[in-house]
């Protein structure tokens, strides 16, 4: 797994060694976070994207890893142009969809671990 970093240091005006001192790190292991030969700790992921001004998800994941495919963009996309209210509905909507998802597939796992023992 590389560390995905779309933010060039660089381009904020951070050497290696300026981001490597930004996050508490010595300049090698920032070197071998750059070329995938090690992982920074948790803690260290979140200085690095503290100090890039990014989120984690955005340093770990490519692109299309983890937003929506684009027709739920483009619905997103329409839903943000709508008034506040009604976009309070669409997201209690969406959360009782994901509720309810998450809540079958937890009774499910449950249900396949009891009959397995």
């Amino acid at each position: 797994m590389i560390l995905y970093i779309q933010t060039d240091p660089k381009e904020l005006g951070l050497s290696q060694q300026a981001m490597a001192d930004a996050i508490g790190l010595h300049v090698n292991s920032w070197k071998k976070y750059e070329s995938g030969q090690a992982m920074p700790s948790l803690d260290a992921l979140k200085k690095i994207a503290t100090t890039l001004h990014v989120s984690t998800d955005y340093l770990l994941f490519d692109e299309h890893e983890r937003g929506p495919d684009d027709t739920l963009t483009l619905q997103f996309e329409a839903v943000s142009q709508l008034p506040e209210n009604e976009q309070a509905v669409v997201r209690e909507v969406l959360e009782s969809l994901i509720i309810k998802y998450q809540s079958r597939r937890w009774d499910s796992a449950r249900k396949a671990a009891k009959e397995e023992s």
